[in-house]
């Protein structure tokens, strides 16, 4: 199987970990060839507002494979007839902090010449973990964040009501720029709303990865409206699967065939400490006839393989995640 067989507008490739090294190289490898075939853009899981400016969040500007596809990126675009685009399409978060709106609607203020004044406070209680980790420190129900939300709303409306005289005077990448600040800024709205709950860990975690999920899927979407051509996506295999609750799921309800996903594999790692799987999981059976990687849809029956650490940040192939994808690469 060859990854150009594949149709899809958005084509999602999957990394079972983020501490393996290779899949970002082959992501690269891959994305190189796919320009050939009407790929004109690349989204990864990374902040959107961060690499509108070739930028990371999530420490993933550590990467080098990251590093030298910006750099290839810049280099293609020198000479090339239809330039490339590079995207994030995740929320602004971290793990456990969120950042203040603050930054993002000034943004858009300033960007309309309004002097509104942005009511957010001291942005430290709101990036502090307590403010995700404790809904009684959040300060996501506060009147304040009420009135910040008005006020999102309110520039949101703004940059629509006044983009013929926006665009006209500075211009549409100008204008989407600002649109995306807004955007994320009432996202970080609505996830720190979402903080504010009360509830179980267990409840409370899920509430904000739904929340995240309907950024990333609202993203990728947008991302796929403004492309004039096809685009390859890169995250971790649990966001961009057909089934469960995530982005994937949702953006696969509302394209259908026009999306596809192949999730990464990974047989052993040095860089993780991972071993040889055992020869009947799904990452022992497909390490077989794998030298180097391979891609495949056609994935043997097979066990979910135990030999993993939660520090290795690796989640194994099991039955639930081969049927939530088009095809599996297995890095080898």
């Amino acid at each position: 199987m060859d990854i150009t067989d594949f149709t899809a507008e958005l084509l999602a490739f999957g990394e079972p970990t983020h501490f393996e090294p290779a899949f970002a190289r082959v992501r690269n490898e891959l994305f190189v060839r796919l320009t050939a075939h009407g790929f004109r853009a690349i989204a990864l899981e990374t902040d959107r507002v961060a690499a509108l400016d070739g930028g990371f969040s999530h420490g993933f500007g550590e990467v080098p494979a990251n590093r030298q596809l910006l750099e290839w990126l810049s280099e293609y675009n020198e000479t090339a007839d239809e330039p490339l685009a590079f995207h994030g399409f995740d929320a602004p978060t971290e793990m456990f902090s969120a950042p203040s709106p603050r930054h993002y609607l000034e943004h858009v203020r300033d960007y309309l010449g309004l002097d509104v004044d942005v009511p957010a406070g001291d942005d430290e209680r709101w990036s502090r973990a307590e403010a995700i980790l404790d809904p009684a420190a959040s300060p996501g129900a506060t009147p304040e964040a009420r009135e910040l939300r008005i006020l999102a709303d309110d520039l949101l409306t703004a940059l629509h009501a006044e983009a013929p005289r926006l665009i006209a005077t500075t211009s549409r990448a100008a204008w989407d720029r600002a649109r995306i600040h807004a955007t994320a800024g009432l996202d970080l709205l609505r996830y720190h709303a979402a903080s504010a709950v009360p509830g179980d860990r267990d409840t409370r975690i899920a509430r904000l990865s739904r929340a995240r999920a309907v950024v990333m899927a609202r993203n990728l979407l947008d991302i796929h409206a403004a492309t004039p051509g096809r685009t390859l996506v890169f995250a971790n295999n649990g966001h961009l699967r057909r089934t469960g609750a995530g982005a994937g799921a949702i953006v696969a309800s509302l394209l259908g065939d026009r999306y596809a996903v192949i999730a990464g594999s990974l047989g052993r790692s040095e860089a993780l400490g991972l071993g040889e799987p055992a020869a009947d999981t799904y990452e022992g059976l497909l390490q077989r006839d794998t030298d180097g990687w391979r891609l495949t849809a056609d994935v043997p029956p097979g066990r979910t393989r135990t030999d993993t650490r939660p520090e290795q940040g690796y989640f194994p192939l099991d039955a639930e995640m081969i049927g939530g994808v088009d095809a599996v690469l297995h890095v080898a």
